[in-house]
């Protein structure tokens, strides 16, 4: 650093150089995933390494989801098989057995690994972002992309104009609201869309119905996780994440196959 001058302005440029070519760049994408759990993670990874042009838009600074609060705030995640085998041997997490079909991973690594694999595929994380409609394209209806603004905005308070994403697919991993699906039928009634709400908590059936109920909603618009038991009124499974992890990964493959068709 000895001897090199650094303006102010050559910050902000270069600041708006990458951020612009960025943006400019992911409005058209292939896949657009709104939320960066272990679902949406999951899904942007398996999705990326297929060579799509996968975005991940996270409403909040950071990413994981439900992973950090893990069970009530306790530094242990638990999932079962084949959840444990797809952690360890395509994100490389330390799983241990303990005992009952039940696998203890520590959060923050898995936080860090799969965003980091995710990320390593070719997928792009755009964090701080709220997202307030989609795009709708009809005969047939599908949804062809969203609207978004940056979440300070919201948080603010104050009205602005969004700015657009084209997609081919989009997914709603936002967990137990189920967002983009609930901003769908909201504005767009006419499609028949519902939203069921999820029931109350039976853990091992609600984790085979999540990734049994994993798929398109309608033309353009999926749902992995906790969005799934949200919109079809699907049982909660509490403080177990198996099913986030394998529905993740089979949204993925849906999508894959759906694209390539």
């Amino acid at each position: 650093m000895a001897g090199i001058y650094i303006s102010e302005s050559s910050i902000t440029r270069a600041i708006m150089r990458s951020a612009l070519k960025m943006l400019d760049e992911y409005s058209s994408v292939d896949v657009a995933i709104v939320g960066a759990g272990p679902s949406g993670m999951t899904a942007a990874y398996y999705l990326a390494k297929a060579g799509l042009k996968t975005i991940v838009l996270e409403r909040r600074f950071s990413f994981g989801g439900g992973i950090g609060g893990a069970a009530s705030h306790l530094p242990s995640i638990v999932v079962e098989y084949p959840a444990s085998d797809i952690l360890s041997k395509d994100f490389g997490v330390r799983l241990q057995d303990m005992g009952d079909g039940l696998f203890a991973v520590d959060p923050a690594e898995m936080i860090a690994k799969l965003a980091v694999r995710a990320i390593d595929a070719g997928a792009k994380f755009l964090l701080g972002v709220h997202v307030d409609d989609v795009i709708i394209r009809d005969n047939p209806p599908r949804v062809a992309g969203l609207a978004v603004y940056w979440s300070t905005v919201q948080m603010a308070g104050v009205h602005t104009d969004p700015f657009f994403i084209e997609a081919k697919a989009v997914v709603d991993a936002t967990g137990h609201d189920a967002e983009v699906a609930a901003v769908t039928t909201r504005k767009n009634p006419d499609l028949g869309l519902a939203i069921h709400g999820e029931k109350s908590a039976h853990a091992s059936v609600a984790e085979d119905l999540v990734v049994k109920y994993t798929g398109r909603v309608m033309e353009g618009l999926y749902v992995t996780g906790m969005a799934v038991a949200a919109v079809y009124g699907l049982p909660r499974m509490g403080p177990i994440f198996g099913s986030m992890i394998m529905s993740g990964k089979r949204v993925a493959e849906l999508i894959i196959n759906d694209l390539r068709r």
